[in-house]
């Protein structure tokens, strides 16, 4: 069943003089198994809603339902949907905190009462999936790591819970080059392989062009655009008023056909663009023999 947003709204610090309403009537349903990625400016509200996603905040108004149940509710049901839930945050290396790798993955199945060989599981699968060898690096103090592998343990501590639904904000924050993307290889993969329900918070309109299915926009804490990517990056309109830009490869395909190329421009890929531009080019080269 989806994630649904219903008329929900937030305000911080409700009846003092800092009230700031962060999110303002939002509807939204997130699909089962989807990659949605959402977008936007700092103070959009981008980072509110998904704290909603598992039961971190409660709406000042509407509600949040996750497979039909309400996460404000106070219940066991309640409480058994927000552990479906895993969120990984920005800059998620300081959350770190035990004396090993193995001990800081295993942290969150011990506070479920797994059994001890369970436990061993997952943490296994966890960081083997983040291309971390469990021989290698179990006792090894995580504060020990360069960033990019800091940033996978703290991912594996969340798989290693075994979400059904996951929540990234801003993961690739702060990372290097070949770090950045070879965490946003592993996320593509662990949503193919695992058909997870991955929600995506980023500014980067180029890693989301790479791999959401489905792109919100929100500014000043609404949703601008709800819709995929093929339609939600020529919204011109929406993606200046929520401070963004196109994902570049969008960008110069359309002035490329600007100035007489024939070329489409839903292009969301440089491996994708490249073969287009050569295939404009060639048509163009024939048409004129």
């Amino acid at each position: 069943m989806p994630i649904e947003l219903k008329g929900v709204t937030y305000t911080y610090m409700r009846g003092t003089p800092f009230e700031r309403t962060a999110l303002r009537d939002v509807s939204l349903t997130i699909a089962d198994g989807s990659l949605t990625a959402i977008a936007g400016h700092t103070g959009s509200g981008k980072s509110t809603l998904v704290q909603h996603l598992n039961g971190i905040l409660h709406p000042t108004a509407g509600e949040v339902l996750l497979d039909g149940e309400n996460l404000a509710g106070k219940g066991k049901e309640a409480r058994l949907a927000r552990r479906k839930v895993g969120m990984v945050f920005q800059y998620p290396e300081q959350q770190l905190f035990e004396e090993t790798v193995a001990a800081d993955i295993a942290f969150g199945p011990k506070n479920l009462e797994l059994p001890d060989e369970e436990v061993e599981r997952r943490v296994r699968s966890a960081m083997e999936f983040v291309q971390l060898d469990y021989e290698t690096y179990k006792d090894v103090s995580p504060f020990q790591l360069s960033g990019g592998q800091m940033r996978r343990v703290a991912i594996a501590g969340v798989l290693a819970l075994e979400p059904k639904y996951l929540v990234l904000d801003e993961p690739t924050a702060g990372l290097d080059p070949r770090a950045r993307e070879e965490l946003l290889r592993r996320v593509t993969e662990l949503h193919r392989k695992k058909k997870l329900t991955i929600i995506f918070v980023s500014h980067n309109m180029d890693d989301i062009a790479r791999m959401a299915e489905r792109v919100v926009f929100m500014h000043d804490g609404r949703v601008l655009v709800d819709a995929p990517p093929a339609e939600a990056f020529f919204a011109e309109a929406e993606i200046r008023e929520a401070g963004l830009s196109a994902p570049s490869t969008v960008t110069l395909l359309s002035r490329l056909k600007e100035n007489g190329l024939d070329v489409d421009a839903d292009a969301f890929t440089v491996d994708e663009a490249v073969k287009r531009i050569a295939k404009a080019i060639k048509k163009k080269g024939g048409a004129s023999c």
